[in-house]
């Protein structure tokens, strides 16, 4: 249902003019209307803000008349600008017709749609259209509580642009594709990029996205979860930032699924194997229920299909109430009526309670179609500081997957290892003390893991320069502690295999981005 007391979202530019959508990035550009110029305008403080959805300090730093004040107070503040002085700026004309600006007043103009200047990975300088007042979410909630809104890029979009596996890919999807961030990115690497949306108000601004930033056109389909995929179809990267807020209702499109509980997470992680072509990605973000009596690594284990690898990294979690709140929040309601806030936020906790929910858990799930007879699937909780992007050190996880698949205990100790290059160890004890209480190894880059070993593995970790096989490593150490060499060759692969899977350890002739 929408909220009447709110003004429908406004008519959309042209989708079908790309000759005009080119001349308006050619503007924007010449006005340095970008990221890096934004950043240098503002000030970091208030780039910041208006990152959160708040204008005021925008509005103090943008009181002059140079053409990026301009586009500033247009396409990202939302005020109108007196006609002759975006006539200097743009192609007003072209941009009138077209329907990226329209007539107020007299003699003004005002955006129809928000235009923000995004950087991406490599630097690009594109753009992303969003409707009016609805960016990115904020403090005060979006814009607009109107069912088919679309929203811009907010921390989840970029989470998971910065997670995604970028290797060059034939075929890509982008399941629920928003504002058209993800298509965006996956333009630069995929030849083929497709993506969907059950709103066919996202599809017409994810078109306006790709033609603003200068990308190719992608192949747009409206549709829920696969339903837009032909059966015989399979594709090398899917991503997907879905609706997955888990709640009682579909009120928004662009957040709320419309299935009980956290189902649409489950469905699209479950029917996504089969979708993937072999040695494909699947990479989500979602939301998922921490139940009464489960342990929620074995509820999200049950959701990987068969025939794919999975790494599943719980961020956060959140109890019932926090949830709640957060999402209440997001949708403005804390700024309506009191009475009709107590209501809605006593219905998710009342379905909450019939369900057995106790919290929420937020994260990241990655998988991949490998042909193995017996998949790995690892679930971890990891809600430490990470360095992104983190795609290769994505695509490196499963690489080491591979590898400790294909060598048994004996071969790992024929194998030769080498201390990961960002990877220092740390000795914890008290000062003075003559041995440390344990020693820890941490990664300065990445997943940024740490992890505490024994005196065993300290020292095995300390020597691997790929000099030496483990086995013979090994074989010095039990002579220098004084232990059967025999069983410290027996019970050391575990630990060997665990911080090669983590990261910490790799062979010493491996190169997994070649």
């Amino acid at each position: 249902m929408s909220d009447s007391s709110l003004p429908a979202p406004t008519a959309l530019p042209a989708a079908d003019r790309p000759e005009v959508a080119a001349r308006l990035r050619d503007a924007l550009l010449g006005a340095s209307f970008t990221a890096d110029g934004l950043l240098e305008l503002l000030g970091a403080p208030a780039y910041a803000a208006l990152a959160r959805s708040e204008t005021v300090p925008a509005l103090r730093a943008t009181r002059g008349d140079t053409p990026i004040e301009v586009l500033v107070r247009l396409f990202l503040l939302q005020q109108p600008v007196p006609h002759a002085r975006v006539a200097d700026v743009l192609p007003v004309g072209a941009c009138l017709e077209t329907g990226w600006l329209t007539r107020v007043g007299g003699d003004e103009v005002a955006a129809t749609v928000d235009v923000r200047p995004y950087g991406g990975l490599d630097g690009e300088d594109w753009f992303i259209v969003s409707d009016l007042g609805c960016a990115v979410g904020g403090a005060g909630g979006i814009g607009s509580r109107e069912e088919g809104v679309v929203l811009g890029v907010g921390g989840a979009s970029t989470t998971l642009a910065g997670l995604t596996v970028r290797t060059p890919v034939g075929s890509a999807l982008d399941l629920g594709t928003g504002s058209g961030i993800q298509a965006l990115h996956a333009s630069r690497h995929a030849t083929r990029v497709t993506a969907t949306d059950l709103n066919p108000r996202a599809l017409h601004i994810t078109a306006l996205t790709l033609a603003l930033s200068g990308a190719p056109a992608a192949d747009l389909r409206q549709g829920s979860l696969f339903e837009p995929v032909r059966e015989d179809e399979t594709f090398d990267l899917i991503v997907s930032n879905p609706p997955f807020v888990i709640s009682p209702g579909a009120r928004l499109t662009y957040r709320d699924g419309g299935m009980s509980g956290d189902d649409l997470c489950r469905t699209l992680v479950q029917q996504s194997g089969e979708r993937l072509s072999e040695g494909g990605f699947a990479q989500f973000l979602a939301n998922w229920q921490h139940v009464e009596g489960e342990d929620w690594q074995d509820r999200l284990r049950s959701w990987v299909p068969r025939g794919c690898d999975a790494w599943i990294v719980q961020r956060e979690v959140q109890d019932v109430t926090q949830y709640a709140e957060l999402w209440l929040r997001d949708a403005g309601d804390h700024r309506g009526d009191p009475a009709e806030y107590q209501a809605r936020y006593d219905a998710w906790l009342e379905e909450f309670e019939a369900r057995k929910v106790k919290a929420v858990g937020f994260g990241w799930i990655t998988l991949r179609r490998t042909g193995s007879a017996v998949p790995s699937v690892t679930a971890e909780e990891w809600p430490h500081p990470v360095e992104q992007p983190l795609g290769d050190t994505v695509r490196a996880h499963f690489d080491r997957l591979d590898y400790l698949r294909e060598h048994d205990d004996a071969a790992l100790l024929d194998a030769h290892f080498r201390l990961v290059r960002e990877v220092v160890q740390e000795q914890v004890g008290l000062p003075g003390a003559e041995d440390p209480e344990h020693v820890v190894l941490r990664q300065h880059r990445g997943m940024r893991r740490a992890t505490t070993v024994d005196t065993v593995g300290a020292g095995f970790a300390g020597v691997c320069d790929g000099t030496l096989s483990a086995g013979r490593i090994l074989d010095a150490i039990a002579q220098l502690v004084g232990e059967d060499p025999v069983l410290l060759r027996d019970r050391t692969p575990a630990q060997i295999r665990l911080l090669v899977e983590q990261g910490f350890l790799e062979p010493a002739d491996w190169n997994p981005a070649g």
